[in-house]
């Protein structure tokens, strides 16, 4: 991505703004998207990345992209894959650290089956809230260029797909697939290894808290019956509902008040 054409846009336009916003509110998709994406034994997705706001003190803010995602339902860290044009303060192959309200966008891309056997579509780009807004100004021919250039198919450049076959499915805005699929092999996986159930990461976040922050109502449901301790809190002394809240997981909320 480093090498990719650069296309620029005013942060200050007003849909701009409003493209930032989206992408800080819709965030948790991509999270939950990147943690089934880690538990894959077939890699799905050909891109995850996430567009951050830099800024240093009298030089213009520039948006760069970062990849290798960490998100602790907080701070989300990755990768710097750009290298920036002004700032000095910051360079690409950084690992950066940034709270959720600093990101201005985030992408993924998934490939799509071939409708036949002599050519294959382009990725499907998911997200880039940003990019629409960019392509919207475009002419027809700019936004091929500008598609072409990152080899993905990001679609009507008045549309913002969140998850994987959503126009298809509408219920996967709610649930992933796989979390409705993976309940009884979690119930196993638990009964093989109790002491998960309890143990905490080094930020005291359990696995009830990382499934809460990945959105997976099943994986909760299956934590819980197995004894999981809804009031266990993180070093930041935040509960899972805590962060079920925070990422307004509505599926999730009822279940843990």
């Amino acid at each position: 991505m480093a090498n990719k054409k650069i296309f620029w846009a005013d942060g200050e336009n007003p849909k701009m703004i409003e493209a930032f916003k989206n992408a800080q509110t819709t965030f948790k998709y991509f999270w939950r998207e990147l943690s089934w994406e880690q538990r894959r034994i077939v890699p799905a997705l050909t891109v995850a990345c996430v567009k951050i706001a830099f800024t240093q003190e009298a030089k213009e803010v520039e948006h760069m992209w970062i990849n290798e995602i960490i998100f602790d339902g907080n701070n989300v860290m990755g990768v710097l894959v750009n290298q920036p044009n002004e700032l000095t303060n910051i360079s690409c192959g950084d690992f950066v650290n940034v709270p959720l309200n600093q990101i201005s966008d985030w992408l993924f891309a998934i490939p799509q089956n071939p409708k036949d056997c002599s050519s294959a579509p382009n990725p499907r780009a998911y997200g880039g809230f940003t990019i629409q807004v960019m392509r919207s100004e475009m002419t027809k021919q700019e936004r091929k260029e500008h598609d072409d250039a990152w080899g993905f198919d990001f679609g009507d450049y008045n549309e913002v797909l969140l998850v994987c076959e959503q126009k298809e499915y509408p219920e996967n805005l709610i649930e992933h697939p796989m979390s409705k699929n993976m309940g009884e092999k979690l119930l196993d996986f638990l009964k093989e290894y109790p002491n998960e159930i309890t143990s905490a990461d080094e930020n005291g976040l359990t696995l009830l808290h990382r499934e809460t922050i990945a959105g997976n109502l099943t994986s909760v449901e299956v934590l819980l019956s197995a004894g999981a301790d809804k009031n266990a809190k993180t070093n930041l002394g935040e509960t899972a509902l805590d962060l079920a809240k925070k990422l307004n997981w509505e599926h999730i909320i009822p279940i843990l008040a």
